[in-house]
């Protein structure tokens, strides 16, 4: 048996979208009727603290309510065939509820709240989270997550992983939103990318070894996975 080939997946909105999470935002950059820039940024965070931690209160609470859908699953069986790395720009855990056992989070995660001194300081979190929710050191809890304008701890991670992929899997994101976009300039040359969105943003001439595959992540990501594993999913 020998060593398996290396398949890094990089999954964004779409990929949740398909189990009942609002993507990100809307066509007029609202998120869920809120301004981005209000909920989503240090400046927003500092302005209007309650505001914030009521928004990400209620994403918390609505990721409760969902399940992994058919495209998490099918990564999960690929795992059997390849060695499997998910980058994805989510805040859910739906990758590793479904079983994948290698997921790095560009993001932050939802279920997680960190320190607003020590970001090192990261904690496992499920319930709502209030002002006085404090860390060890009297200092207020925050949301786990990246927000504009701050930097993006794991994309070293992400490109270290990347330059590794013998095969290169892009699901549900529109490779508009940076920094993510830029680890496709990461794959060595000719290394296959196979990119799967129903209203796909790039061509098959866009990139070398590129396939375009305009599906859902509920439909187009087991068909690959068939394909690829030659199993029946």
């Amino acid at each position: 048996m020998g060593k398996k080939q290396k398949i890094v997946v990089l999954s964004g909105a779409g990929m949740s979208a398909e189990s009942g999470l609002q993507t990100f935002r809307d066509a007029n950059g609202l998120w869920e009727g809120h301004n981005v820039m209000e909920v989503a940024t240090p400046e927003g965070f500092a302005r209007n603290p309650e505001l914030v931690l009521e928004f990400y209160n209620q994403r918390r609470r609505q990721l409760l309510e969902v399940s992994p859908n058919a495209g998490h699953s099918a990564l999960v069986a690929l795992e059997d065939f390849y060695d499997v790395s998910i980058i994805t720009q989510n805040v859910d855990n739906l990758h590793e509820q479904a079983g994948s056992s290698h997921v790095v989070h560009l993001h932050g995660e939802l279920f997680k709240v960190r320190s607003t001194r020590d970001e090192n300081y990261v904690l496992d979190w499920k319930k709502d989270l209030v002002l006085g929710d404090l860390d060890q050191n009297g200092h207020q809890l925050r949301p786990h997550i990246v927000w504009f304008g701050e930097m993006v701890p794991m994309l070293e991670i992400a490109v270290e992983i990347t330059v590794q992929a013998d095969l290169l899997m892009i699901i549900g994101t529109s490779m508009q939103v940076y920094p993510a976009a830029s680890l496709i300039n990461y794959v060595s040359r000719g290394t296959p990318i196979y990119f799967i969105d129903p209203r796909p943003s790039v061509s098959s001439s866009d990139y070398e070894n590129l396939t375009v595959i305009p599906a859902t992540a509920v439909d187009g990501v087991p068909s690959l996975v068939s394909q690829l594993a030659d199993i029946e999913i």
